[in-house]
């Protein structure tokens, strides 16, 4: 039976330093993937999911279990995205990873995918996170929880620190702005956005 994150966090505050791997096993992807669609540099992102998890590791004693574990870590990441934002004062942005070969990526779509559908969706992927660059963190920050992560309203606004109606804005102007940005990149059709 697999244990769930509480299980796994109060062994750890007793001292079972295996339960805090396997916690970091099950959410490093999901951190490095948030860290990586704020900040959109490889290695910086990495930096920022390892930091997150000392940091999570040092506080873990006053993990109080008042939101869910999940929460509780992609809040630390937010944080230390946001800080290394101000650090560099940089503006983020997303790139596509050098040196994936598409014939490599065209095999693992399997055949139903054709070369011409791999392309486009690349291009697509492209032109997306192009766009993305240009919005407002927040707004960024909103679409990348909802969007790629899956997080409730809720779960947003409990992570932002901001009421749930500044999250529902902050999103379907972002959205919204994405849309006409799209359309003026030439993609027509794209549906942004998904109900919750």
């Amino acid at each position: 039976m697999v244990a769930t994150d509480e299980e796994l966090v109060a062994r750890s505050i007793s001292g079972d330093a295996e339960s805090f791997n396997q916690l970091v096993l099950r959410w490093e992807r999901p951190i490095y993937a948030l860290a990586y669609r704020v900040i959109g540099r490889d290695e910086d992102a990495r930096d920022v999911c390892q930091e997150t998890f000392l940091r999570a590791f040092r506080a873990l004693p006053g993990f109080k279990g008042e939101a869910k574990f999940s929460s509780w870590l992609y809040r630390i990441a937010l944080n230390l995205c946001r800080d290394w934002i101000r650090r560099k004062r940089r503006t983020p942005l997303v790139e596509m990873p050098d040196g994936v070969d598409v014939s490599e990526l065209a095999s693992a779509q399997g055949p139903a995918e054709s070369i011409e559908d791999l392309v486009g969706r690349r291009e697509m992927s492209r032109v997306v996170a192009e766009c993305m660059r240009n919005l407002p963190e927040e707004q960024r920050t909103a679409i990348v929880l909802k969007e790629y992560h899956g997080l409730t309203f809720q779960e947003i606004a409990d992570l932002q620190q901001c009421p749930l109606s500044t999250v529902k804005t902050r999103l379907y102007q972002g959205l919204s702005v994405l849309r006409r940005q799209l359309e003026h990149q030439g993609m027509t059709g794209i549906t942004t956005g998904r109900a919750s």
